[in-house]
């Protein structure tokens, strides 16, 4: 049973909607119990909520009636209202589930809170945000009981489209923010990070005049309203924009990468594309210290950049780059699935790199390469010499099979041996030491002191 509680009240089973009872007090009574999904409602802090803090002298027998007509109705799908010590739960019987859009909303936030990659942060604030369709419990609750409910959760909303918003303005999306941002500015005066994030947006768009004069209005509704000034970093930003500050014009370079067309590609370190898929930016932010520091995570953001990233590398020509990204924009479900594909298996070729003993990740990467295989032609170059090339039929899934038969040859190869990794915390590339006399990747930031790829002495 699914139910939903981030807009309307409303309950499905198998996609058909599930009457919740006719009397008002019984459905607020269900909706309470549902927002502590799987934790115990006390009977004083039900009666409370149900009666507006002044809860008549028979509240709890009347609740004891109310469960039980929310039983009966939730009976024939598998949810229970059980009665544990002084309260109720909502609990799912044995071999049924039940979903909560609240806790998809939760945990969806709490996935974009740990994701190292931009691009998957606005993905899970993207998923998250789309469960709200309207006021929590509209239509079942009046906007005091509404208040003491979901403060929390609108806060949490609130949060997470300035944290998106902010998330966009690094990838450069500046028109997304103008789309989701200005028809809450209004709305939303006193939220001056929110309103930094509009006025970076129209600057950038070369709106200027429209964001000093929404600094304006948020100053006048924070002097006015609150008896306060805007902070410093709002402050800051507006003085930045006055000035014409060239540096707010683009989003923040990440430290060791090239521009490539219209994206950001790690800096070349090894010279071979099947270390470089590997690689990442040396110095990249990552979005918390306890985030797993996955090589790679931060410079694959979309597949743009892959396939970017392939005639970069001499795995693609042009022409076959533009027929890559355009197909992308017209399949863009497809597309999605090819980058979640690619980025498997640079997961299963850093393993398999790093530790030769690694069997499951060398048996994933050879699967992917022997499709290369399949799908490779051999083609006479401009200068004479054949060379490998993937056939058009790989479709969008080229990149990929062009980057495992680049780490097909490496696995054969005995320079596979020397293989070393650098062991600084923001870095982790890979690169070839032939001398033995290297120990780390050419970065004194990332430190002076080595590791085999290998584990060799």
């Amino acid at each position: 049973m699914d139910f939903t509680l981030l807009g309307p009240f409303e309950a499905r089973h198998e996609g058909v909607r599930v009457p919740l009872g006719r009397r008002r007090q019984e459905r607020c009574l269900l909706a309470i119990l549902l927002l502590d999904a799987g934790r115990v409602v006390s009977v004083p802090r039900l009666a409370d909520l149900l009666w507006n803090g002044a809860p008549p002298a028979g509240a709890r027998a009347t609740l004891h009636t109310y469960v039980g007509r929310v039983r009966a109705v939730l009976k024939p799908y598998g949810v229970t209202v059980a009665t544990r010590h002084d309260g109720y739960a909502v609990e799912a019987g044995e071999g049924t589930e039940h979903t909560v859009d609240v806790r998809e909303f939760l945990d969806l936030l709490g996935q974009a809170a740990v994701a190292g990659d931009p691009g998957e942060q606005v993905r899970c604030h993207d998923r998250a945000l789309a469960l709200w369709r309207g006021p929590l419990l509209d239509g079942t609750v009046d906007a005091a009981l509404r208040d003491r409910l979901g403060g929390r959760l609108a806060e949490l909303r609130l949060n997470a489209l300035e944290q998106r918003a902010e998330t966009q303005l690094t990838m450069g999306l500046h028109e997304r923010v103008l789309a989701d941002l200005t028809p809450l500015a209004a709305e939303l005066p006193g939220r001056e990070r929110l309103v930094a994030a509009l006025m970076t947006a129209l600057y950038r768009a070369g709106r200027q005049a429209e964001a000093l004069e929404l600094y304006r209005i948020t100053r006048h509704h924070l002097v006015t309203g609150l008896g306060i000034d805007p902070g410093p970093a709002l402050t800051t930003l507006h003085d930045r924009i006055l000035a014409g500050d060239a540096r707010l014009d683009r989003p923040p370079a990440p430290l060791y990468a090239v521009r490539v067309r219209d994206q950001w590609l790690p800096w070349t370190t090894s010279g071979h594309p099947a270390l470089e898929f590997c690689n990442t930016y040396a110095g990249w932010p990552r979005a918390r210290a306890t985030a797993p520091a996955v090589p790679g995570s931060d410079w694959l953001r979309g597949y743009p950049t892959l396939a970017v990233w392939a005639g970069h590398h001499d795995l693609a020509d042009d022409p076959v780059v533009d027929r890559l990204l355009q197909e992308a924009a017209a399949r863009p479900v497809e597309a999605a699935a090819a980058l979640d594909r690619a980025k498997a298996f640079r997961t299963a070729l850093y393993a398999c790199l790093t530790d030769p003993a690694d069997t499951r990740a060398f048996r994933a990467v050879a699967a992917v390469a022997q499709d290369a295989a399949r799908s490779a032609v051999l083609t006479l170059g401009p200068d004479g010499l054949a060379h490998w090339r993937l056939a058009p039929s790989a479709g969008l899934d080229l990149p990929l099979l062009a980057v495992a038969r680049s780490a097909a040859d490496l696995l054969a190869d005995p320079r596979r041996l020397t293989l070393r990794a650098c062991p600084g915390p923001d870095c982790g590339w890979l690169f070839p030491d032939e001398s033995g006399r290297r120990r780390w990747c050419s970065l004194a930031t990332c430190g002076d002191g080595g590791r085999q790829a290998t584990g060799m002495p």
